[in-house]
């Protein structure tokens, strides 16, 4: 059977967006595609506040409107607020699909986390998140989405899987990233406002069963339980080897099934993904310790990161060709490597972003470089734009989130001016971020509704406006 996000783009929800494709939108007047205020899942005060705040700082009315549209998506349209069992509960769907997935719900409200100090409904809502995502661990650690029912089975094609399908899992690829992108967010939450009350046992169950996930995939003591084959005539959907996936010699680095754009790894040291574990065992470390006092369970995530981080810096890296050393896309412990880039983060690219490399840092530099060049088979560059994109979509499809995070990471006025110009001239006219768009036609795009990209967009605008704000006070 074949089904994967791409498959379900242009369902219910895609197309209700679609839609709302502004007519005239290079005209002058650009008027709101946010839902109205009723009929939005959530409101922040602080978020409306930050919108008016920023837009106004914005000189571009085609780069503002696309603000004002994207950053407040995941409030206005995905998220799901409850009770369950007398705690806030939080549901969050990637936007055009029914389905929480660990590291879209964590990414999407990453964005608002600033804001939380200033706003305490919007507190009840990351509290709802944190309790879901351990709630959501303990159902299946090594499932990557999820139902809004822990007792439903998948209203997805996954449920043909061969593979162990629990009531309330979604899909079961098994990913690294779908672990480490709660212990972010509930870093960044605990940083932001210093609130205890989301950290409660339950939520320290989720985390430990996650360290112990992550360390049961280093497979030192064996193959582990987690199998995963899909019927489906494309090598991206299934893992060889009775779905174990490809072989590997078993050197300390953590193996993972599929990759964050939800396509099988060819090698299972997925190297992003492996530095983004270190950078987030040791962020869980640190909530364990000062919000908990869980001394011992922060001992256990930095054993567990110290051990990646030897292995990373043993196994992980390649030749660039050139003389050079940069970090690998995929390796298996042999000596065999892959070099690649793909735009679902984390990515090699995007490393900065997740705390898992300092921008300045020279292997990073080399790799990102080597990443936004055609020794990526996944680079594209075209009429509309230049970028990365992946197999998940095609070959010849940039992702917008590649161009952004070249814009997070860039201290280049005039390499974030082009990002800034590719992202404005590349939306279709409909005023929202998109998965893909063809390198050279961006009216054929896939995905009118993905909250992600568009928080990482509004998340761009924000982080210039505070350390480069004469760019927003441009025209593009």
């Amino acid at each position: 059977m074949t089904w994967g996000r791409r498959d379900v783009m242009m369902g219910a929800g895609a197309m209700a967006l679609a839609a709302a494709v502004p007519a005239g939108a290079q005209g002058t007047a650009f008027v709101s595609k946010r839902p109205p205020r009723s009929q939005r899942k959530f409101v922040s005060t602080a978020v409306e506040a930050e919108i008016r705040r920023v837009k106004a700082k914005i000189a571009d009315p085609e780069l503002a409107w696309l603000f004002e549209n994207c950053y407040p998506n995941t409030l206005d349209t995905t998220v799901q607020t409850g009770v369950v069992d007398g705690k806030p509960d939080t549901f969050v769907i990637t936007g055009d699909i029914d389905a929480m997935w660990l590291r879209d719900s964590s990414a999407q409200l990453q964005t608002y986390v600033h804001l939380a100090p200033k706003d305490a409904a919007l507190r009840r809502v990351f509290q709802g998140a944190l309790q879901r995502q351990a709630r959501c661990i303990l159902v299946d650690p090594y499932a990557n989405a999820f139902m809004k029912d822990t007792s439903a089975k998948s209203n997805l094609g996954a449920r043909d899987d061969l593979t162990e399908m629990k009531p309330g899992v979604a899909e079961r690829k098994w990913e690294i990233d779908s672990l480490c992108y709660p212990m972010r967010l509930a870093h960044a939450y605990w940083m932001a406002t210093r609130d205890k009350t989301p950290f409660d046992d339950y939520w320290a169950r989720g985390m430990m069963q996650a360290v112990a996930t992550l360390k049961e995939q280093q497979r030192l003591d064996g193959p582990a339980a987690y199998h995963f084959q899909r019927n489906n005539p494309s090598p991206t959907e299934t893992l060889m080897f009775g779905g174990f996936g490809a072989p590997t010699r078993k050197v300390g680095l953590i193996h993972s099934g599929f990759r964050p754009s939800d396509d099988a790894c060819v090698f299972p040291f997925l190297i992003p993904s492996n530095l983004f574990a270190v950078s987030a065992l040791d962020m869980l470390a640190t909530v364990l310790r000062e919000a908990r006092g869980d001394t011992a369970g922060a001992a256990q995530a930095e054993t567990l990161a110290a051990s990646v981080r030897d292995a990373l810096d043993k196994h992980g890296k390649m030749s660039d060709g050139q003389g050079g050393e940069v970090w690998a896309f995929e390796v298996n412990g042999f000596g065999d490597a892959i070099f690649m880039d793909d735009a679902n983060v984390p990515s090699l690219s995007a490393l900065p972003l997740l705390g898992a490399a300092d921008r300045n840092d020279p292997l990073y530099r080399r790799t990102a470089a080597l990443a936004w060049s055609p020794r990526n088979p996944y680079y594209f560059e075209g009429t509309a734009a230049k970028g990365i994109g992946g197999p998940h979509i095609g070959m010849d499809m940039i992702w917008p989130m590649s161009i952004i995070t070249r814009a997070f990471n860039s201290d280049s006025d005039d390499e974030i001016r082009e990002c800034l110009r590719w992202l404005k001239t590349t939306h279709g006219g409909t005023g929202f971020m998109h998965e893909s768009f063809h390198k050279d036609d961006p009216t054929k795009f896939t995905r009118s509704w993905f909250a992600w990209v568009n928080g990482l967009f509004g998340d761009l605008i924000l982080d210039l406006e505070r350390r480069k704000p004469a760019l927003l006070a441009a025209r593009y």
